[in-house]
């Protein structure tokens, strides 16, 4: 059985893509020295769709609103002013769901596995569980975009008070299952890393 985990020369470069096996240059800040990224997963590029039909609608929101007389009491000057407030929100809105899709990442390395949140600019959470503490994995697929596009929840129950990891939407779940359990049956009998 091949392993999964690549030696350095041999990575692929940082990709924007939504499953990146072993990505080289990649670092984060509670990275060991000995520690090695094996996979990184952000949600799949699918689950963008609906934010980005809603912006479209937002840009176009003031061409077809100014066939309409809205905001015709309103002098010319207003006018340009809250068409130019409307797209600085849409740019605002489009930027923050890029953000929170590109900076919630899910890492595998061959010691651990780390969920990173990115709820806004001010806020994130971190979780981390080692290999040796997980106890079971498990795959979410549901829906017809799920099923088409290959994409689902990989839920990763681990031991004591860690709490659960859910990788949220990755892309080929049951590819991320395997290399989690590869890695797995990679830790020495002992149980340490």
């Amino acid at each position: 059985m091949p392993d999964v985990y690549v030696a350095p020369q041999a990575k692929l470069p940082i990709r924007v893509d939504n499953l990146t096996l072993n990505p080289i240059g990649l670092n984060f800040e509670t990275r060991d020295d000995t520690e090695e990224v094996v996979l990184l997963l952000r949600r799949h590029v699918i689950t963008n769709i609906p934010w980005i039909i809603i912006a479209i609608i937002m840009l176009f929101a003031p061409l077809v609103l100014s066939f309409f007389p809205l905001l015709s009491f309103l002098p010319l000057r207003f006018q340009f002013m809250a068409t130019i407030i409307w797209y600085l929100l849409t740019t605002a809105f489009i930027f923050e769901n890029f953000l929170s899709w590109y900076f919630n990442v899910y890492l595998v390395t061959n010691e651990r596995i780390i969920d990173y949140d990115f709820f806004n600019l001010l806020y994130k959470n971190t979780s981390d569980a080692e290999l040796n503490k997980i106890q079971d994995i498990n795959v979410q697929m549901g829906g017809l975009s799920q099923t088409l596009f290959n994409y689902g929840t990989v839920l990763i129950e681990t031991a004591g008070e860690i709490p659960n990891l859910e990788f949220d939407l990755v892309p080929n779940p049951a590819y991320v299952v395997k290399v989690i359990r590869e890695l797995e049956d990679q830790i020495p009998p002992g149980g340490n890393l």
